[in-house]
Order: C-alpha cells, then structure tokens, then sequence
C-alpha cells in the first residue's frame, strides 16, 4: 500500500447514518475475484437515484467522504473499503465507526478520523453550501482542518497504526520487514522438518 502523511481535498457529505458494508457494496459484487474495480459498486443502489450526493457533478473528485455515525457496520467484507478507495476516496471521516471496518481500512490504507459528531455536521453543512471547502487530514501530526471552517483539531490514532500508515505497511510489509530474522530462522531448523523453498 501506498503511505499516507497528508490527505488535502474536497469532501463528499454523505447524510446517512448506520450505513453497513452491504450499503457501501452490495453484495452482487462480491462475485469478483479482482481487488480493483469496485469503485463502479460503490453505493450502487444508491446512485440509481439521480439525486444521490455521488452523482452530482460539483463533489466529482472529491478525496474525503463525511459520513453519518455508525459508519461500516456489518459484515467484514474487504470490498467495502476497496470500494471506497477505488472510487477515488482516500478517507472516512465519521463520529463512528465499526471496528472490523475501521481495522481493514487501516490495513488497506484508507484513513479513517473519528471526529465529534457536531464538528461531522458542520462540515457536513459546509460542503452542501461549498464543495469547493478544502479538507486536510495530517497523518503524522494526527490533526484534521478545515480552514474555512476554522477547524483545526487532534484525532486519535494510536502510533502503530500511524507508523503502519506513514510507511505505507499493511500485513505483508510489516511481515517482510522481518525478512533477515525469518530466514535465519529458516537456515537453522532441522533439515527433516518442513521448509520454504527459496529461488
């Protein structure tokens, strides 16, 4: 994955509260055996209707979703997240989230920020008046602005998911980062127990 330090840009505020992983990714995509393509899912259902906040054209290309609380409940469906950052997001903000959703995010490289929920509103308002009001979100200082607001607050994020983050590490990156150690230990087991083949 790709490291993460400073996400700037418009934001999408998405109204809706309790939206669960099948909202975010219905469940005829699961079929797809790719990890890419899903942005096209993204809320599927949902874009059918033509006064869907993602199929209006002033929030084309916008980095940073603004979601109601309670945001990724459900199943723990990968796709949902991959959904998300194929479609073009590179965070969640939202006075809530559920932790298997939060977790794989933070895995996959989707930043999410748990802020108040009177700040989510607000800044909610402030798109739906001015989608050209810019979001920043500092992963290494932990702080999310919003200058035309005058918002400029902490979140929390504990360091092993900033580190993970700010090095772009998911699961395979932190396990390689022990490569030197894994093969020591490789060269020095028994030659009649099971081995790694090495080319």
């Amino acid at each position: 994955m790709k490291a993460v330090r400073v996400i700037a840009g418009r934001g999408v505020p998405l109204v809706r509260s309790d939206v669960d992983t099948d909202q975010i990714i219905p469940s005829d995509w699961l079929k797809r055996v790719e990890r890419t393509g899903f942005g096209a899912g993204l809320f599927s259902e949902w874009r059918e209707n033509s006064d869907f906040v993602l199929n209006q054209e002033r929030y084309a290309g916008a980095k940073v979703l603004v979601a109601g609380p309670s945001f990724g409940t459900g199943s723990s469906r990968e796709h949902a997240v991959w959904a998300l950052q194929d479609y073009g997001f590179d965070a969640v903000l939202s006075s809530r989230f559920a932790d298997i959703f939060r977790n794989n995010s933070f895995k996959i490289g989707l930043v999410t920020v748990e802020l108040p929920q009177d700040l989510i509103e607000s800044i909610q308002q402030a798109l739906d008046d001015d989608p050209s009001v810019e979001i920043v979100i500092d992963v290494e200082q932990r702080r999310v602005a919003v200058p035309a607001l005058g918002i400029d607050v902490a979140f929390d994020l504990d360091d092993f998911t900033r580190h993970r983050l700010l090095n772009g590490l998911d699961d395979v990156g932190i396990t390689l980062q022990h490569e030197a150690e894994i093969a020591d230990f490789e060269a020095s087991r028994p030659t009649w127990m099971p081995a790694v083949e090495t080319h």
